[in-house]
């Protein structure tokens, strides 16, 4: 185990291969759906997720874990690290940060430092895996920190959604009140920004467009430099695919993940979400 152990929760949509060859501990959200508690990735698969979301009568809740959760997490890891980082949404988004903060005020054993990724989804994958890849590589607390902090001001995150209801139920993206509900099934392309959350960036009038300006407006960030790439995707595991495969070859990739959008996520964009997390070197 790195003397500085990394944590972060089911939000940050790491595959969980990934989070395992790392050494990242994943804390999970909370799905709550017709009368009955999910651990978000470990209690219901995103495929079963999204297949009874598609025809359910009543929307799931979500909830972040609890401040006795991440206690428990960060306890158990002082007896083997020497500092704890941990990595979350920011609380603008989520309670998930607020819990975290409180339960490292409460250990005692080593430095807990609360991290706010400034992103979301693999964004805030992204940064969790550098914190996890300086701590491998022996890095003290401080050049881990320094780590989270270079590479959340470089990702960036771009997704396109198959409808807006979900999203307009769940109060998330104030833009939105200004669509017509005629247009719920267009195919917008939003950005997801640790200080302003999901912002609307523009409104292509074809899934099919909307996939190309994804590819177009990393082209226009990444250039030719290399660049670390993930997909996500919820229930479009086709789409997906296709999309890897092209930015595969316009991209000099240096790493290329492909992760299901996690259900706790999904509960307030509903299926059909398609995007890209990416930053350069």
């Amino acid at each position: 185990m790195a003397k500085i152990a990394i944590v972060t929760d089911s939000s940050a949509n790491l595959p969980p291969e990934v989070a395992q060859a790392h050494g990242i501990y994943v804390v999970p959200l909370t799905l709550y759906w017709e009368g009955k508690a999910y651990r978000d990735g470990i209690d219901i698969t995103p495929a079963e997720f999204y297949r009874r979301l598609r025809t359910a009568a009543t929307l799931p809740t979500t909830a972040g874990p609890a401040v006795g959760d991440f206690l428990a997490v960060y306890r158990r890891l002082s007896e083997q690290a020497e500092a704890i980082v941990s990595l979350h949404l920011p609380p603008n988004l989520s309670s998930v940060f607020s819990a975290a903060h409180l339960a490292a005020q409460e250990v005692k054993e080593v430095p807990v430092r609360v991290v706010n990724c400034k992103t979301a989804a693999m964004g805030q994958g992204f940064v969790v895996l550098a914190a996890a890849r300086a701590a491998q590589q022996g890095g003290t607390l401080e050049e881990v920190l320094a780590c989270t902090e270079t590479v959340s001001k470089r990702v960036r995150v771009y997704a396109t959604l198959e409808r807006l209801d979900y999203l307009q139920r769940s109060g998330r993206v104030p833009a939105l009140a200004s669509l017509a509900s005629s247009l719920l099934h267009i195919n917008p392309i939003f950005c997801l920004d640790g200080e302003s959350g999901a912002g609307l960036v523009e409104i292509p009038r074809t899934r099919r467009r909307a996939v190309a300006r994804l590819v177009e407006l990393m082209a226009a960030q990444a250039g030719d430099r290399p660049v670390h790439v993930a997909i996500f995707q919820a229930d479009v595991p086709a789409e997906a695919e296709a999309l890897r495969a092209l930015i595969a070859a316009q991209f000099r990739c240096t790493e290329l993940y492909m992760t299901d959008f996690t259900p706790v996520m999904g509960a307030h964009t509903g299926p059909g979400v398609l995007g890209v997390a990416f930053y350069t070197e």
